[in-house]
């Protein structure tokens, strides 16, 4: 049973939370848009979802939970499977003899109902509730399934033991046939699929496999950070090992020499590809995988972490129809998916987008996407002449790695397309005198590029976090690095701070740890540089400035540098100072 615009309209004047001006201009939006009322009303932020749902409950007679602080019981949370869980923001919380109560978001999702009705066997009692609550409950099914993985890998691991001998005999010169056995053994392909599952909950990026000389050392990469994960008995280091390369279809019985190579696994309707790497060291073959979830969408600009006058200078860069857009920063820094966010902006059924990557780390609709082969001599500079013949408006180049790449790409730009690429560099100001290193010609930089992107990524603070205040000595040791009045004009045009705010009356915030946020960070966000190439930087880059000089003229046109962004989001509370400090230095 949905709320009807008039009754919303009614509940929303009286109760004084919209005017009814306000709402008559968004009821004719709604039309003009052919969409509702309610998405109006969102969109334009007169109210957030979550009033709208706490509104919705108290007009339709519906109860209104929230879970936000609630430890629900496994085993009633556990009665609707987490991937259902998730697709439909539906949780059940309270069960009785006879009825099962569930929180949702939607509580017209008649489908989620009638399944969980059907698994159950219990009268369904749906309740309303907000998006934090549904988070609070998703956090505690992955708290239950880390644990749940951790007990199968040292349950497989402890029966591997009795296994060790056999594996001892194996020895170096195993054959093929020897070590495919090892790799189908039942307690190595549990260990194997739970130790991907557990890093795929975990939420993190690289897995590293590190043979010791008496055990096995496996490490997560976290938020940017390695993290021990756990210890297995040095008998599994073979087995296990041999599992990762049936899967990745490597040569088994190849230990001297490394060797690369990916395969992909779905888990709770996440696609996720694993790239391997392998390289002997003294102890064993230590083995490294980087995990890309495939499919993903829905990234913004904003949600990225860009804002303001940086903002709008990419959304510019965005409407020209030819040119070069350059993002910059170390491996990990997010580079390919700011390039990718930007494409979903320009992924328009009037425009034909071509990619060429190494590897290609997500799918997209409508893209063109090809992935390089150097071994048959399929290599970015030899992509880009092909793609150039294949009638693009718009091409990604994954990453501009020498001078004939870099002069093809420049090339492209010039011939009427727009060119998304990158380039590791320490700074935006950096990727100009990058490229004049690789031998391209300053006059086709200056006619060329648009934009220049530098980037980081930082962790973000929990919800629950702990707030100070600046002290004037901090102040002062701060001001040595970065240009706080500059940041804190931003804040204030932006409207983020009150006018008459200062450093000393802005409350920042340090980690506080929990048992879900246990170094108190979950989950990064960027902090970036924005250098639009003006007529004046096209001077300098045509003197063959350095990035310094470039960096400073960028700066004087009002450019927020990395560390500089990083303030404006440490005056946000969505990260800490030193977090800031810890990445731009490193």
């Amino acid at each position: 049973m949905r709320i009807k615009d008039e009754q919303l309209k009614n509940f929303l004047v009286n109760a004084g939370l919209v005017s009814r001006a306000d709402f008559e201009r968004a009821e004719a939006e709604a039309a003009e848009k052919k969409t509702t009322v309610k998405s109006v009303l969102v969109s334009n932020g007169t109210v957030s979802e979550d009033e709208l749902r706490r509104i919705e409950a108290q007009v339709l007679g519906i109860p209104f939970i929230s879970l936000k602080s609630q430890k629900i019981d496994f085993a009633v949370l556990s009665m609707i499977p987490e991937p259902i869980a998730r697709s439909h923001n539906i949780v059940a919380f309270k069960k009785t003899d006879d009825t099962l109560e569930v929180a949702m978001l939607d509580t017209d999702d008649l489908a989620a109902i009638d399944f969980v009705k059907k698994k159950v066997g219990l009268k369904i009692l749906p309740r309303l509730t907000d998006t934090a609550s549904i988070k609070n409950a998703l956090l505690q099914y992955q708290k239950t399934l880390r644990d749940e993985f951790g007990d199968i890998i040292r349950r497989e691991a402890m029966s591997l033991t009795d296994t060790a001998k056999t594996e001892a005999e194996v020895g170096e010169d195993a054959t093929e046939g020897d070590l495919k056995k090892l790799a189908e053994n039942l307690p190595t392909v549990r260990i194997v699929d739970a130790l991907l599952k557990h890093a795929i909950i975990q939420n993190a990026s690289d897995i590293h496999i590190e043979p010791l000389e008496n055990e096995v050392l496996v490490r997560y990469r976290i938020d940017g950070i390695l993290h021990d994960a756990m210890t297995l008995p040095k008998s599994a280091a073979s087995s296990i090992t041999a599992r990762i390369k049936v899967l990745a279809a490597l040569k088994l019985d190849e230990k001297r020499l490394p060797q690369d190579g990916r395969f992909k696994m779905e888990v709770y309707n996440d696609r996720v590809s694993f790239r391997v790497s392998t390289l002997p060291t003294y102890y064993g073959e230590k083995t490294v995988m980087r995990l890309l979830k495939e499919n993903v969408s829905g990234f913004t600009l904003e949600g990225l972490g860009f804002h303001g006058r940086a903002l709008e200078q990419i959304h510019e860069a965005l409407r020209q129809t030819t040119g070069m857009v350059l993002t910059t920063g170390p491996t990990g820094s997010g580079k390919t998916t700011t390039l990718y966010t930007m494409l979903d902006i320009l992924n328009t059924p009037d425009v034909n987008i071509s990619t060429i990557e190494d590897p290609i780390e997500y799918q997209m609709n409508r893209v063109n996407q090809t992935q390089v082969r150097p071994d048959i001599g399929y290599t970015f500079a030899s992509g880009i002449r092909t793609l150039v013949r294949q009638d693009p408006d718009i091409i990604m180049v994954g990453e501009i790695r020498d001078s004939e790449t870099a002069g093809l790409a420049i090339n492209a730009a010039l011939t009427g397309h727009l060119v998304f690429s990158t380039l590791h560099t320490n700074s935006a100001a950096g990727a100009t005198p990058r490229l004049l290193d690789m031998g391209a010609e300053p006059f086709l930089l200056v006619s060329t590029i648009n934009i220049i992107l530098g980037q980081r990524l930082v962790r973000r603070l929990c919800e629950d976090k702990e707030e100070y205040f600046l002290s004037a000595a901090e102040i002062k040791t701060l001001q040595k690095n970065v240009d706080l009045d500059k940041v804190l004009a931003a804040l204030k045009d932006e409207k983020v701070v009150a006018n008459d705010a200062t450093w000393r009356t802005i409350p920042l915030y340090r980690p506080k740890e929990s048992g879900e946020c246990p170094d108190g960070y979950s989950g990064r966000i960027g902090i970036h540089e924005v250098l639009p190439v003006s007529s004046s930087v096209k001077k300098l880059i045509m003197e063959g400035a350095t990035s310094e000089d470039i960096e400073k003229q960028a700066r004087n046109e009002g450019m927020l540098t990395m560390i500089e962004d990083g303030m404006y989001k440490v005056a946000q509370g969505v990260t800490t100072i030193e977090e800031v400090l810890r990445v731009v230095n490193e």
